[in-house]
């Protein structure tokens, strides 16, 4: 029997929902930490551009702000897709129910824990966050072990690398080692890039071909499995100092990643907003990777510029996206956008687009941060209230095995 894909959905009858039902909110992990994921990155990046001085703990200041981002947001929302898809390819659960929630409270103790000013409070909250990662892990690995789903079998392991770089990060942190903490950073980086091209490089072909008529796109098996061996490589490369291997795994993947989206023919979904959003956030990435494996090879960018392509121009914009399609598909909306969905994915793009113009050195940094930050609360912003409004209305798509 062959083994299944990541994504093989039948959607549900469009409704018009009803009641909120707690049972069904907990049913399928995308729910809470989807919400979690968005309202927190609303919160993150307006305490750190309008309310700095908040930021009093042992994690402070922009060592805060990069763990928020890419643990506290980013990779929550990574959690809670591949909780849900895990249903999709195993026929098997990984988190429901009370599990979930407890889950859920693990992760909203570590985002309290790391804002107060206590060393007690920031063991506390690192226990609780490497307990939410691995607590994933083992359930997913639970689901595919069990199902014997051994396409996916290094899943469970990528949760695992995420946690293993979030407390090789805190710890330098700890320590006040930031030349250390930005390396431990860049690998952790590329780490959740592997899981991102992983997702998306199954996902996107799926959804374009099931939308537009006649479409048949190539899914890059073979170059995908090459582009996540060298993100492997270029994680650990960084982490063991080797700038030459990391320059060349990191091109090397930012390249198929560019490939990739283009083969997609791109133009063909430009009028699918839910589509080209996607397509977006895909090429954002590949940029981002091409652009680390520039600096990595000594050619002088602006420092930041890497990690703002592939976390907003990349993580980011692919974020709103899958959360938007994903969700209209598991609940069984009409596949289409709305007025506040298009508007959502504009700010976003905006907002990636003004945080990179603020790496300029002009006068106008500080005006174009706050620019920035605002349309990045304008884009996340009906997307987390949507959530809220339809909290566990109705019971969430049992997906198909």
């Amino acid at each position: 029997m062959s083994p299944s894909p990541l994504i093989q959905l039948k959607e549900a009858p469009a409704t018009d929902g009803g009641a909120p039902n707690l049972q069904a909110f907990l049913e399928l992990g995308f729910r809470p930490l989807y919400l979690a994921g968005i309202s927190w990155a609303l919160i993150a990046v307006a305490l750190w551009i309008y309310a700095p001085s908040v930021l009093t703990g042992p994690l402070q200041g922009i060592a805060w702000h990069a763990h928020e981002m890419l643990w506290g947001f980013i990779a929550t929302i990574a959690v809670g897709f591949l909780m849900t898809a895990g249903s999709n390819w195993t026929g098997i659960n990984p988190l429901q129910g009370r599990a979930l929630g407890a889950v859920c409270g693990l992760w909203l103790l570590a985002r309290v824990g790391f804002l107060v000013n206590s060393r007690t409070a920031f063991w506390i909250a690192m226990a609780c966050e490497l307990a939410f990662f691995g607590l994933a892990a083992l359930a997913m690995m639970r689901a595919v072990y069990r199902s014997k789903n051994t396409r996916n079998y290094a899943v469970p392991w990528l949760l695992v690398g995420l946690a293993v770089g979030d407390a090789l990060y805190l710890l330098a942190a700890l320590a006040g080692d930031y030349a250390l903490l930005m390396v431990r950073f860049n690998a952790a980086l590329v780490v959740m890039a592997l899981i991102a091209l992983l997702i998306g490089r199954r996902v996107i072909p799926f959804f374009a071909m099931r939308a537009v008529p006649g479409l048949d796109i190539p899914k890059h098996t073979t170059s995908g499995q090459v582009q996540l061996g060298a993100c492997t490589v270029a994680a650990l490369s960084q982490l063991a100092g080797w700038p030459v291997l990391t320059a060349l795994a990191l091109g090397l993947a930012g390249l198929l990643a560019a490939v990739q989206v283009l083969s997609w023919k791109p133009l063909a979904v430009r009028h699918n907003p839910l589509l080209w959003i996607l397509y977006a956030g895909y090429g954002g990435i590949a940029l981002g990777l091409l652009s680390a494996a520039l600096a990595s090879a000594g050619v002088a960018l602006p420092r930041v510029l890497p990690v703002h392509l592939i976390a907003m121009a990349g993580f980011s914009v692919l974020i709103i996206g899958m959360v938007t399609r994903t969700s209209l598909g598991h609940l069984g909306r009409p596949l289409a956008t709305d007025a506040s969905m298009r508007a959502s994915y504009w700010l976003m793009l905006l907002a990636a687009a003004l945080r990179l113009a603020a790496m300029a050195d002009t006068a106008w940094v500080s005006g174009l941060l706050y620019l920035a930050a605002g349309a990045w609360v304008g884009g996340l912003g009906p997307v987390s209230v949507a959530f809220c409004t339809d909290a566990g209305s109705p019971p969430p798509l049992r997906l198909q095995r």
